[in-house]
């Protein structure tokens, strides 16, 4: 196991199963529809990337319900990121077992970590670019139907 890698499970926590609505203090535990409303993902897709493996909560009420912290939604919100540029779930896996294990990697472990972060880095920037390729050319796709329906005096957008 990778240190640092959460994968070892929830523990479950006696008690409410979370705070009043405030602020996303780093101890401070939510069910998984404020944890959904906070990142901006379903409660299926979170539940989904917990069976695969993607995302462990912090914790478990006695009554069973998944507890998030801001750590967990901060994992998340780089899973959410990563998702329209095209990274699988391996990749996804792997990203995060890079970056858990960064806070207390050293020496060569450290350096070998922030060349995979670099390989990443440089894989979402080629494949932002590709997408801003793509959004041209749709974008000159658009314009050309305008144009046309302006031409053949269609209604004007």
């Amino acid at each position: 196991m990778v240190p640092g890698n959460r994968t070892a499970g929830p523990q479950p926590v006696p008690g409410p199963a979370a705070e009043p609505v405030g602020g996303a203090a780093e101890g401070r535990l939510m069910q998984i529809g404020e944890a959904a409303e906070r990142v901006g993902l379903s409660i299926r897709t979170i539940r989904h990337y917990e069976d695969v493996g993607l995302i462990v909560p912090s914790a478990r009420s006695d009554g069973g319900f998944r507890l998030y912290t801001a750590p967990d939604l901060d994992r998340l919100a780089v899973v959410k990121r990563m998702k329209p540029l095209g990274f699988s779930l391996d990749e996804m896996r792997d990203l995060l077992a890079v970056l858990d294990a960064l806070d207390s990697a050293e020496g060569a472990d450290r350096a070998a970590l922030l060349d995979r972060l670099g390989m990443f880095h440089a894989a979402a920037t080629a494949r932002v670019g590709a997408l801003r390729d793509q959004l041209a050319m749709a974008e000159g796709f658009a314009d050309t139907l305008r144009d046309r329906l302006h031409q053949h005096g269609g209604r004007r957008t």
